[in-house]
């Protein structure tokens, strides 16, 4: 079985991992063969913002993208909300326009990322990216439709394991974003916390891969 790394800025080009690497439309890796494509909310700029929208419109017809993103909303930095709400819009519709599923980074707006799925009837994949919060703003997700991706916070944070426990099976991805550590120990630790084999979870994230990607993961 593969291992399915949702979200990274590395490409380790290792043969057993299928890896979701994040790609920004003004620094654009073309050798990379599974990308995502979209504008961070701590990388608007306004004057290039149509130009990254260009690029990003010609990346979505590309097989080798998977998805849009990262983009979101980040309440912790000094671009307001008024600023980062149109570009995250925009690039939802864009995900619903070539039916990609979204790559969420989401900073203390997680019910305003709610109501802007709601707003804009979004009905591609939405998964938020390196999930750290409590089983209250998970459920919440879940309940909402998205997806949960997990990395960094369940090798550093404890309190996440119950956390992970709670989501069902077939609401979640593993990812190393951009800490040191492999997808293997992602998955190590995340086997341990679900009760079950290595194989049994790489069954399970295959399976969530092939649903929301609409790709098949081959077999090693």
């Amino acid at each position: 079985m593969m291992y399915f790394n949702l979200h990274t800025h590395r490409f380790s080009n290792d043969p057993e991992v299928l890896e979701l690497v994040n790609q920004y439309p003004d620094e654009f890796d073309a050798s990379i063969p599974q990308f995502s494509v979209g504008i961070h909310p701590w990388r608007i700029v306004p004057e290039r913002l149509e130009q990254d929208f260009e690029v990003i419109e010609v990346k979505l017809s590309d097989n080798k993208c998977l998805a849009v993103g990262e983009c979101g909303l980040d309440k912790r930095i000094e671009t307001p909300m008024a600023e980062q709400i149109p570009v995250f819009e925009r690039q939802l519709q864009l995900a619903e326009k070539h039916q990609k599923p979204v790559v969420i980074h989401c900073v203390a707006a997680y019910q305003e990322t709610i109501d802007i799925k709601k707003k804009l009837s979004i009905s591609v994949p939405m998964i938020i990216h390196g999930f750290s919060k409590n089983t209250q703003v998970a459920q919440s997700l879940l309940d909402n439709g998205f997806y949960l991706s997990f990395g960094k916070y369940l090798l550093r944070n404890p309190e996440l394991e119950s956390v992970f426990q709670s989501v069902p099976n077939d609401k979640f991805f593993l990812e190393t974003d951009m800490i040191d550590e492999t997808i293997r120990d992602v998955y190590e630790i995340a086997a341990k916390y679900k009760g079950i084999s290595l194989d049994a979870l790489q069954e399970i994230t295959s399976e969530n891969y092939r649903t929301v990607f609409k790709l098949k993961l081959s077999s090693h």
